[in-house]
């Protein structure tokens, strides 16, 4: 079964496909060459563009899973709150979540080329601005420019995969990505952990320079997709201004809720009921113009609905589950930065391992439902678990609890994608639908951590305030907005035990959330139907 497709031969046989340009002709496709044929390798060209999308996957992972465990030690120096800890994380997902579907929608009108220079441009300010902080107003500022850019990173390169490649052959390419995504999941705790513990945690923000000048080197010299041409005036910018207004006004007070800001007061509910109605008018309003942010088509199927309800799940549960267990195990167990991010390796290389074969697994079998089914088979009892740890439970415990979750989480990230772009969509709409379903997954992800911030706030506030140990620390007591602050001092403290409770009931609730909306989404994928992937189809952004 060969793996590529030999593109610059197409030339002779190729005609322009504009499915999302009503005005042009119709729409037709680029065939490669037979599955299972005598297929030349591809141009070096292709090599070094996919080279680009890889340095892409590995700068997006190492930047979401270096900073929470240097996170504790950043606030301390920084002297921040909790909430402003949150928001060193939550203000990066926010944006990413924002520029998502404005980065799709954008390419696939104006190509792909432009909006990916905007993105790279930044990521490399933000993250000079992080590295160069002085306070964690600025800090959250870098984080946030920072995730202006991290959104077309992230959702770009699976788009350009798609204009790459043809749909038969994805899954072994998809599977490829998991390289990258693993050095940077495995590495980026550990290369975090070291640089807040033993250098600087400004590095940070430093070691994104070199790679994301790379990639875009390789992208400006090498990536050279066909060019289109569009009008600005078809984008759809009162949907985007919804999504844009919308996404804010629904995270924000979902984060800050809490004590000081009770659910009933109006800084919370007018904000939250503000953004609800700006999204379900969005929901309706798509269906109006014709090139639409969320258009229609791309819904269409029983499949399609299927993973976008399933996607949004996995963004809750994917983003808490990066940040959690790393202050899980310096809260609860009193493991250093660094022995902690090397306590979550287990979730990290199984979540990465599972990608990769879950890639291999799709290119094999050409099926998809049962891998549906088993990754949240997995992940519904693996989360569940996590409940059950304490400063007791043994490290082989750990790891099981781990590898079931992580497994799970990675196999998902390779078939839902998949799945989505074969549900019934042309082969010019398949960037698209990927792109659509990054952006629900990062809205997940974003709800998730902003939900995930409120009941830690809430909960820990309430046990520490309850602890009758007299010796509890004031700090703690009095300002339970400083604990994320406080783990690293939990190891000289006097009353660590009884603060380590606090911390554990706290992080129980979590995982009894995430294990119930993982059920839910086991219960959802059995009403996903088994999609065709044998199409040799290539869209109209096709590499040249």
């Amino acid at each position: 079964m060969p793996t590529s497709i030999e593109l610059e031969v197409v030339s002779a046989t190729q005609v322009v496909s504009h499915s999302s340009d009503r005005a042009s002709p119709p729409p037709t496709i680029v065939s490669g060459a037979q599955h299972g044929g005598d297929t030349p390798s591809r141009p070096l060209t292709f090599h070094l563009a996919f080279l680009s999308l890889v340095l892409m996957v590995l700068v997006a992972s190492l930047d979401t899973t270096m900073l929470s465990v240097a996170l504790p030690i950043i606030t301390r120096q920084l002297h921040g709150s909790n909430i402003e800890a949150f928001w060193a994380g939550l203000a990066y997902i926010l944006l990413v979540a924002i520029t998502q579907p404005l980065y799709t929608t954008f390419s696939d009108v104006t190509g792909r080329k432009i909006p990916l220079y905007i993105a790279f441009t930044l990521f490399a300010t933000g993250a000079v601005i992080f590295a160069t902080a002085h306070s964690m107003p600025l800090l959250v500022l870098g984080r946030a420019v920072q995730g202006l850019g991290g959104g077309g990173l992230d959702v770009l390169n699976e788009i350009i995969l798609a204009d790459l490649t043809t749909l038969k052959e994805r899954p072994l390419y998809m599977g490829l990505m998991a390289v990258p995504m693993g050095v940077g999941t495995v590495a980026g705790p550990i290369i975090g952990a070291a640089f807040a513990h033993d250098a600087s945690w400004r590095w940070i923000g430093w070691i994104n320079l070199p790679m994301v000048g790379a990639s875009a080197a390789l992208a400006v010299v090498f990536l050279r997709l066909r060019p289109i041409r569009a009008s600005m005036r078809q984008l759809d910018f009162i949907g985007m201004t919804a999504f844009a207004l919308g996404c804010p006004a629904v995270a924000v007070p979902l984060s800050i809720a809490g004590p000081d800001n009770p659910w009933s007061s109006v800084q919370i509910l007018l904000p939250l009921i503000t953004g609800f109605v700006l999204l379900g008018g969005l929901v309706v309003y798509e269906a109006r113009p014709e090139n639409a942010l969320f258009p229609y088509r791309v819904f269409r199927s029983r499949s399609a609905k299927v993973m976008t309800i399933t996607g949004f799940l996995h963004g809750l549960i994917l983003n808490p589950m990066f940040y959690w267990p790393p202050l899980f195990f310096q809260a609860v167990t009193f493991a250093t930065p660094l022995r902690s991010a090397v306590l979550v390796l287990p979730l990290c290389c199984s979540l990465v391992a599972a990608i990769l074969a879950a890639g291999f697994l799709v290119d094999l079998t050409r099926k998809t439902r049962l891998l549906s089914w088993l990754a949240w088979g997995l992940l519904t009892p693996g989360l569940g678990l996590f409940s059950l740890c304490d400063a007791r439970t043994s490290l082989v415990e750990s790891i099981v609890f781990q590898i079931l979750t992580g497994t799970g989480i990675g196999t998902l990230f390779t078939v839902s994608p998949l799945v989505m772009q074969a549900s019934g969509t042309s082969p010019d709409d398949q960037g698209l639908a990927v792109g659509i379903l990054v952006s629900i997954r990062l809205f997940g992800g974003l709800i998730g951590l902003a939900l995930a911030s409120t009941v830690f706030s809430l909960a820990f506030a309430s046990s520490i305030r309850s602890n009758g140990a007299v010796s509890v620390d004031a700090v703690v007591k009095q300002d339970p907005s400083a604990a994320v602050a406080f783990i690293p001092e939990l190891v000289e403290s006097r009353a660590r035990e009884e603060i380590s409770r606090s911390y554990l009931d706290t992080m129980r609730i979590i995982w009894y959330v995430l294990s119930g909306l993982s059920g839910l989404g086991l219960i959802k994928s059995f009403g996903m139907e088994e999609v065709s992937l044998e199409t040799e189809e290539i869209g109209r952004q096709h590499i040249e």
